[in-house]
C-alpha cells in the first residue's frame, strides 16, 4: 500500500489512465469485429467501409500508445487481404 502522497497520487493517475486505455482498446476491437461481421455476411461494400473505419481507429490507437505499431499493422493487413478476397480482387 502506498504511504507517501505522491505514491497515492500515482495510483489514482494510473487507475484513470488504465480506464481510458481499456475503453480505447475496447473501441478498437469493436471496429475490428465490425469488419469481421461484414466479411462473414459477404457484403464487400460494407466490409470495405468498415475496414476504412477500423484502420483509422487502429492507427489512432497506435498514436495514443494503446496498441503496438506492428500489432495494428498486422491486424489491418490481414483484414485487408480478407476484404480484397471477398471483393474478388486477389
Amino acid at each position: 500500500m502506498a504511504n507517501s502522497s505522491s505514491a497515492k497520487k500515482a495510483i489514482r493517475r494510473d487507475a484513470r489512465r488504465t480506464a481510458v486505455n481499456k475503453a480505447r482498446r475496447s473501441r478498437i476491437r469493436t471496429f475490428w469485429r465490425a469488419v469481421e461481421e461484414a466479411i462473414a455476411s459477404g457484403d464487400a461494400a460494407k466490409a470495405a467501409a468498415a475496414l476504412r473505419q477500423a484502420e483509422s481507429e487502429s492507427t489512432r490507437g497506435v498514436t495514443r500508445g494503446v496498441l503496438h505499431k506492428n500489432t495494428s499493422a498486422r491486424k489491418v493487413s490481414r483484414l485487408t487481404s480478407r476484404v480484397k478476397a471477398l471483393a474478388g480482387g486477389k
